[in-house]
């Protein structure tokens, strides 16, 4: 029996289901264990995928200081003991997480037992938990990291099935993730009158807050566009897409690569360690995408003439080279080398 834990954003909890995902495929549930804060619950709560899934009231030690760190690491400690408990109730052979704060409790609890613990690092600067862990664990598994287990980034399968060679820029979609990014609102909303003189047609993923007020801007200016706070069809939307500007989270990034869209990055700035810059600056390095800062000026006319630059053709074949499918099956096959996940599958 395996167990999954870590998450607490969607770049984190991407991973997880890939790793469930490919567990079903081979006839076998795991148990996951998060946080009550976050993503989590909102993710797996009901996802009759994994066998039992367990939230703990777990948070991040960064950022706290004196009593209050203090504090925090108590209750992960008492709460990897909790996890010890989960693990003998299910026999769990083998522990695998995807870092975040969620991952503390389950992953000292794994070393705590003589469990092994393997970890996937998503993004191209490593979390904190996950630096911490690393010497422990009994394989370390990243898509940028040399000295790691290089695997596939495990993105769905269904973007590789929609890769497509770009040749003309006739779409771009702007994807802010399903929480939003005001940034790139503000940013669609003054191209957004070029592209329509430029007849570039556009697909704009909102985020919930700001919907209501982009919908409205794109029906006063009479621009036609595709407009949606969140979808479950974003690999069709990528199909249809040319270019993207877009955060450069690790599991967008890759997914972009998957579908073969070359894209312009703009960084979520307060991100942690700075490491959605790093995680764009690693394509920008092979001149296979662009990077915008939020403190840069820019001006339209002159970003869309940076974009139409790009060579599309070039770009859009070699982003599908840097990524393979089956990920996700790479990493379980790893993980099932180990004598009692071998002997004893869920």
């Amino acid at each position: 029996m395996i167990a999954i834990t870590g998450g607490g954003t969607g770049g984190h909890l991407v991973i997880a289901r890939a790793i469930k995902e490919e567990l079903n495929r081979r006839g076998m549930k795991p148990i996951y264990i998060g946080s009550t804060a976050g993503q989590d619950q909102a993710w797996f709560e009901h996802d009759e995928g994994f066998e039992q899934t367990y939230f703990l009231q777990s948070q991040g030690v960064v950022n706290k200081k004196g009593v209050r760190k203090l504090l925090v690491l108590f209750s992960i400690l008492r709460s990897a003991f909790t996890c010890k408990a989960f693990f003998k109730k299910h026999q769990i052979d083998a522990l695998f997480s995807v870092g975040g704060y969620s991952a503390a409790p389950a992953s000292f609890g794994a070393l705590f037992s003589r469990i092994p613990l393997y970890i996937h690092e998503q993004n191209a600067i490593q979390g904190k938990l996950n630096s911490l862990l690393r010497p422990f664990c009994k394989a370390f598994f990243s898509s940028y990291d040399t000295e790691a287990i290089h695997t596939s980034y495990p993105v769905s399968e269904t973007f590789f099935t929609l890769q497509r060679e770009r040749t003309t820029l006739k779409t771009i979609i702007f994807l802010g993730g399903s929480q939003g990014a005001s940034f790139i609102n503000a940013l669609a909303q003054k191209m957004a009158p070029l592209l329509h003189q430029e007849g570039i047609s556009i697909i704009h993923q909102t985020g919930k807050k700001e919907f209501e007020a982009l919908k409205t801007f794109y029906v006063q200016a009479g621009i036609p566009a595709d407009v949606f706070d969140f979808s479950k069809e974003i690999p069709a939307k990528l199909a249809c897409a040319d270019f993207a500007i877009s955060r450069s989270g690790a599991s967008t990034l890759w997914e972009l690569c998957a579908a073969g869209v070359p894209a312009l990055f703009i960084p979520l700035p307060h991100a942690a360690a700075n490491h959605q810059y790093f995680n764009a600056k690693a394509l920008a390095d092979q001149q296979l995408a662009l990077i915008l800062s939020q403190s840069s000026e820019w001006e339209p006319k002159a970003l869309l003439a940076q974009i139409q630059q790009v060579d599309l053709l070039s770009v859009s074949q070699r982003l599908m080279q840097m990524i393979q499918t089956g990920g996700a099956k790479e990493i379980v096959d790893i993980i099932m080398l180990h004598p009692k996940t071998k002997e004893k599958p869920c």
